[in-house]
């Protein structure tokens, strides 16, 4: 099973937080880890192709993997809370 990175890392914090109803779920059909670490290779994957994206654009590399963060970070990641309403 590959390791999380720090990607994965903040979206098991933060859906253990937040979502805790769908990590049960999840740990409950032993998919856990493989939804973490789907989370986090869409999230590498798409910033990269942002960031050189907005390189293109004339950004610096920060600018450019900031801003790409910023977009990206609630696909995945960041996912909203099960509260929300």
């Amino acid at each position: 099973m590959s390791a999380l990175t720090q990607y994965g890392l903040m979206a098991e914090k933060h859906w253990r937080e937040f979502r805790p109803k769908m990590v049960a779920e999840l740990e409950a059909k032993g998919m856990l880890h493989q939804m973490l670490y789907e989370a986090q290779k869409k999230t590498k994957d798409e910033m990269y192709d942002l960031r050189t994206l907005l390189m293109k654009q004339g950004l610096t590399p920060q600018q450019a993997q900031d801003q790409a963060w910023e977009m990206i970070r609630e696909r995945y990641i960041l996912l909203p809370s099960e509260d929300a309403s």
